[in-house]
């Protein structure tokens, strides 16, 4: 196993052996250091004498053990970034080291070898296939699987309402099909006519039929020009589609994803790759081509890497956009203008700032007071309860209070049914998870209330969730076009506050979505619990395996608000899912060196301080109404032993075996409740009762033992409980 100590990414050791292997030799930072007033016309002079070096030494210091590349905090390489660092050298026209082992990582590193994907991403199909062909190898072993795609493959309809398949996915079958030589002639109708009804008046392709309104997108117009070519018809409609292409460019020369958009009309370094690739393809180019030049050399940073847009940090799509984008525009002969040098470091983090664990949309249902002791054996400080029932929060709180456990209790839902559509892209759900204090009035969910605009999402949901203290979070969305869309106006005038990565029901958001990694720096990325099932104990392995961390000095809802704000925040995985490596993503590089030097505060693996626990207890009374086993008098003694658990929160494989039950030092003879799913063999619910019909009034103590079935030892825990005489 690594320990999260290991998992950091590009270090400046790292990037100095990369220059001087690229023949660069001038020391660049990495970080924000100081740079002095003597170093800085030493550094700009070499980073001009050769430029693409530097660019190449940037590229190298995204180089990992595991063959491939990887965005610059990760320690796993990933198939997009590779794909991207390949794209760039051939753009610099030099060929990547360890062409082979390169090779090799692309043919056998598709993002769904992490976890199966719901949909078939096929752009990561054209990622692989194109990397092959830039290496010089032969991609031919694709052949049957883009053979296979005979028709458009809809969309899940829980996600999008039409099920309208993400147009970038589909267009891929023209594409593939080029770069492997296989015909078109055979190719189904169904895809010729999903492209064609996808075409506005105004030449510009979108996500959904042009009869369901809507503007178009830059980047869809290109996977739609793109797929024109294949088909020998990239003369159809071209004066309007040149026009509309250049009417995306703005003043600055970048270009934004469609003429005087209403929200979210950022430049971009892929809208303004999209535009003028187009454009070329056409026989065009952007009306201000000296501005748009001036604007893509502007991204470059003194890193050796180009950014999403000025400002930002660099990373390695946004460094092959540029880079192809000035090939594009028979611009990169000429090296960029002077890279802005980093600032000086800033002031380090307060000393006494500590490491806090949140849980978000962990359960909110099931047993109050399993929840709270899970709490305080995994040290979780703040519990977002999900889609809790009526009293949940307070009667947990309760509890968690009278035990001097410090946990808070919080609403942390999902609103299942809020459908928000967006013009030409279409109307998708999984667009509302909100947390928010106990007790604030947060305003009423949009659930089942129709489809509603992003503007009235905003008025109607989004401001009195902020007036309560609350925050709106991304859970996911697979077309990118559309979520760059949300989260680039929730950085214009707030709304998405953090980004998912950890999740139930997919490992990492990241390695399915790896455009979120763009906002790395500008939204915190937490872990989302989405709890399923109906008991907290029976979710535990996922409670267990990732969580959310946050810098503060107390764990209060105030200062979390505040770590949000600051991005000093970090999701971490340790996990069956994670091969029980340590997966972190997070913030600046400061704030992740913080989190892993104070890993004695949060690691919950090989830790005797945080460990999960192997049987709960509980002494369930006629008033605990949230209580499986709830007797109508007396009390009943629940025993739930530690199992492997499903995703959605069911028993699975059993871990500790009941030894014995005792009460009041005199050993009981349980029954065994095991309970099945309607209709099938799994479990769903698993526990031992023992029932006391006419307690005696006082205190009383009922202790369990357990045996772990792996490794033969035994562990006890304890409850105690008060009956009260009437």
């Amino acid at each position: 196993m690594k320990s999260a100590s290991n998992q950091s990414g590009m270090t400046r050791r790292a990037m100095l052996k990369a220059l001087t292997a690229s023949g660069l030799c001038a020391a660049v930072p990495v970080r924000s250091v100081p740079v002095r007033a003597y170093e800085k016309e030493r550094l700009t002079a070499s980073l001009q004498t050769d430029w693409k070096a530097a660019v190449a030494a940037y590229l190298e210091s995204l180089s990992r053990p595991d063959g491939g590349y990887a965005w610059q905090d990760q320690h796993r390489s990933h198939l997009t970034p590779t794909f991207a660092v390949i794209g760039s050298y051939r753009a610099l026209n030099r060929t990547p080291p360890n062409k082979s082992r390169l090779a090799e990582f692309v043919r056998t590193h598709h993002p769904a070898q992490l976890k199966k994907l719901e949909q078939e991403h096929r752009e990561f199909e054209f990622q692989q296939i194109q990397s092959l062909l830039w290496l010089g190898e032969d991609p031919s072993a694709f052949r049957e699987q883009v053979l296979s795609w005979k028709k458009p493959k809809g969309y899940l309809k829980q996600y999008e309402q039409h099920a309208y398949p993400i147009f970038r996915f589909q267009l891929t079958v023209f594409t593939c099909r080029a770069l492997l030589g296989l015909p078109l002639s055979d190719l189904s109708q169904e895809f010729i006519d999903y492209l064609n009804v996808r075409r506005r008046a105004n030449g510009s392709f979108n996500n959904i039929p042009a009869a369901d309104g809507g503007e178009g997108h830059v980047m869809n117009t290109w996977w739609g020009i793109e797929a024109l070519r294949t088909l020998g018809r990239t003369d159809e409609k071209k004066t309007e589609t040149i026009a509309w292409l250049q009417a995306c460019q703005l003043p600055n020369g970048g270009f934004t994803y469609q003429p005087k958009p209403e929200i979210a009309g950022w430049d971009d370094v892929v809208y303004t790759w999209a535009a003028v690739r187009a454009l070329k393809q056409l026989g065009a180019a952007p009306t201000n081509r000296d501005e748009c030049v001036s604007y893509v050399r502007s991204l470059w940073k003194a890193d050796g890497g180009f950014a999403d847009r000025p400002g930002w940090a660099s990373n390695p799509m946004a460094t092959y956009y540029a880079l192809d984008a000035l090939d594009a525009l028979d611009a990169l002969d000429d090296a960029p203008a002077s890279p802005k040098l980093p600032p000086a470091r800033s002031a380090p983090l307060p000393a006494d700032l500590k490491v806090f664990s949140i849980q978000i949309e962990a359960h909110g249902r099931g047993s109050p007071a399993e929840a709270v002791n899970l709490a305080r054996a995994l040290r979780i400080h703040l519990w977002g309860a999900k889609n809790a029932e009526p009293g949940w929060i307070a009667r947990a709180q309760e509890l968690a209070d009278r035990d001097k456990v410090p946990v808070t209790f919080f609403a942390a839902n999902e609103e299942y049914g809020t459908w928000v559509d967006t013009p030409g892209l279409g109307t998708y759900s999984h667009t509302s998870d909100i947390i928010a204090p106990a007790g604030a009035d947060f305003g009423p969910s949009l659930a089942n209330e129709g489809v509603v605009s992003w503007p009235e999402f905003r008025r109607r949901r989004l401001t009195p969730l902020e007036e309560a203290g609350g925050r709106l979070l991304w859970q996911f969305g697979e077309n990118e076009e559309l979520t760059r869309i949300f989260l680039d106006d929730s950085l214009q005038r707030g709304g998405y506050a953090a980004i998912s990565t950890f999740h139930f029901g997919n490992p990492d958001f990241t390695n399915s979505e790896p455009f979120l990694n763009r906002h790395r720096l500008q939204l915190p990325f937490i872990a989302l619990q989405d709890a399923h099932g109906g008991e907290p104990w029976w979710f535990a392995d996922m409670t267990t395996g990732f969580r959310t961390v946050f810098l503060a000095r107390e764990p209060t809802w105030e200062a979390w608000l505040d770590a949000l704000r600051k991005n000093q925040v970090a999701a971490i995985r340790h996990d069956a899912a994670s091969g029980f490596e340590t997966w972190m993503h997070g913030g600046a590089p400061e704030v992740l060196e913080f989190i892993r030097k104070r890993e004695n505060q949060w690691r919950w693996w090989d830790n005797p301080d945080i460990q999960r626990p192997l049987v709960s207890i509980v002494a369930v009374t006629p008033q605990d109404k949230f209580e499986v086993a709830r007797p109508q008098k007396g009390v009943t003694i629940r025993v739930r032993t530690a199992w492997e658990n499903t995703a959605q929160g069911l028993p699975k494989k059993p871990i500790t075996e009941l030894v014995s039950l005792s009460i009041d030092g005199a050993e009981v003879s349980p029954t065994l409740v095991a309970k099945k799913r309607p209709g099938g063999a799994a479990l769903e619910d698993h526990y031992h009762q023992f029932h006391i019909a006419e307690p005696m009034p006082g205190k009383h103590i009922a202790a369990a033992r357990v045996r772990v079935l792996e490794m033969k030892t035994e562990s006890d825990r304890t409850v105690e409980f008060v009956v009260v005489a009437k």
